[in-house]
């Protein structure tokens, strides 16, 4: 039985596509170049911000998000970042009486600028406000937390091998495999994910059979 079913973020909830474009308008660089880089170092299993220390080596990405933020350029989130299944499928899951979390690597003012989309959730958490990130198992232990439930009675829904599928698994959650976004469609048919995911599904709607189940 699945009391609570969790929402990673980014690629899950959110498409980047905005995000991404947003900092080759930063760096002045074309923005196709930013989205080959990112596609380059995903299938190199390496941290997508190494995108940006390729374009810039050195780059203080911490100090670069202030000056964004000062110049009225930072983070931003709006209905046209969801993807179309977020709100009608976290509602489902809430009118079965599910409980839904979301809970992923972002900052807290991406946690802000979430809540702000009054998502049907009923807990919106960033690794930015916990202080501790995926792929940590102290990350799941807060999620544990906010689903109000023993672990195996929750459900972890990414597209992120590394950071969803493995350590989910071992803070003993079911997850299911979202091929969505580069790094859900690069990892879906590796026979490694396949044997650690619960479920792999394409949409969001298919959450509501395994629910039912």
């Amino acid at each position: 039985m699945i009391d609570t079913v969790a929402f990673d973020i980014g690629e899950t909830l959110i498409h980047d596509d905005r995000y991404w474009a947003s900092w080759a308008d930063w760096l002045g660089v074309a923005r196709h170049t930013v989205a080959a880089l990112v596609g380059a170092v995903t299938a190199q299993g390496r941290d997508n911000a190494d995108a940006l220390r390729l374009l810039r080596p050195g780059i203080d990405i911490a100090h670069e998000y202030v000056a964004r933020d000062a110049a009225g350029l930072g983070e931003q989130l709006a209905d046209q970042d969801l993807y179309d299944d977020v709100r009608p499928e976290l509602s489902a899951l809430r009118g079965l009486g599910v409980r839904v979390v979301v809970a992923g690597n972002q900052t807290v003012k991406a946690a802000q600028l979430l809540r702000a989309l009054d998502l049907p959730a009923d807990v919106v958490a960033t690794s930015g406000e916990w202080g501790v990130a995926k792929p940590s198992p102290d990350f799941f232990a807060r999620v544990i937390e906010a689903a109000q439930t023993v672990p195996q009675r929750i459900l972890y829904v990414g597209d992120h091998p590394v950071n969803d599928v493995f350590p989910a698994k071992r803070a003993g959650l079911k997850v299911a495999h979202l091929r969505r976004g580069p790094w859900g469609h690069l990892w879906a048919d590796d026979p490694v994910v396949q044997a650690a995911a619960d479920w792999r599904i394409r949409s969001l709607a298919e959450l509501r059979g395994l629910v039912r189940e």
